[in-house]
Order: structure tokens, then sequence, then C-alpha cells
């Protein structure tokens, strides 16, 4: 991963706890903060699980080679 896209994650992962502390003290819509608590919940499972969200939720294929 580049330099960028840990720059723009991490400034993603602040604005969702921003948003998700807002919303619980209602300066922000709700939608904004089930938005933040989403993302950052998928983050701490990036964190710990130590690879990509995408990865963690993706199932396998079966192989298309039975034989």
């Amino acid at each position: 991963m580049t330099q960028t896209q840990d720059t723009v994650k991490n400034v993603i992962d602040l604005v969702s706890v921003v948003a998700a502390i807002g919303s619980f003290l209602e300066f922000l819509t709700p939608i904004f903060g089930l938005i933040g608590a989403v993302w950052t919940l998928m983050r701490i499972a990036e964190m710990v699980a130590g690879k990509p969200f995408s990865e963690l939720i993706g199932r396998k294929k079966p192989d298309a080679k039975h034989e």
C-alpha cells in the first residue's frame, strides 16, 4: 500500500470517528453516525485480522476444475 493510500485511510478513519461521536452528541444526522460506526468496525476488523476487509468478507469460489 502506498503512503497516499495510507493517508487517505487515516483521514477517513478520523472522519468516521468524528461522525460517530457527533451523531451520538446530536451534532450530525444519525445516518452519518451509522456510516461512521460501520466504517470504524470494518477498520477494527482489518486491524485484528491483519488483512483487508474485502478479503474478510470474500467467499472462496469453487474451483472450475473438478476432476
